[in-house]
């Protein structure tokens, strides 16, 4: 059986945006949640999550570290409704990538998901976007 090694939040130019949001002044990108196993293999997560900005040079005031945080926070999990706590928003956001994750053949729950290290990777071309937007 495959073993989760880490979360991986892949952050790219949100392609279905439109060439509107990639200017120096609009932003749109996407984030993809996936489970990274043992073997190699991803399991998707969440592939419906990302954010948008606008400003004046919006790409020269956003950096990589800006970019991390906020993958990290649009994957979840989200404010809870009112009269809802935090830790109870939290478990049923763990327990349903839990289920996503059961469903493709991966024995875990959400406390086993939260335990594991989540890194972020941001493509080149978002990369090249952060650095065109500080010359």
């Amino acid at each position: 059986m495959p073993v989760p090694v880490r979360l991986v939040t892949s952050v790219d130019l949100d392609k279905t945006a439109g060439p509107k949001f990639d200017t120096d002044d609009q932003m749109a990108v996407s984030a993809l949640l996936e489970l990274e196993l043992d073997d190699g293999r991803r399991v998707v997560l969440l592939d419906d999550r990302g954010w948008s900005s606008h400003g004046r040079g919006v790409w020269a005031h956003t950096s990589l570290a800006d970019l991390t945080d906020t993958a990290r926070m649009v994957v979840g999990p989200d404010e809870p409704p009112d009269g809802v706590s935090y830790e109870e928003e939290a478990a049923l956001h763990w327990g349903e990538l839990a289920s996503r994750a059961r469903s493709s053949g991966v024995d875990l729950d959400g406390s086993d998901l939260i335990a594991l290290p989540h890194d972020v990777d941001i493509s080149t071309e978002v990369r090249a976007r952060v650095t065109r937007g500080r010359r």
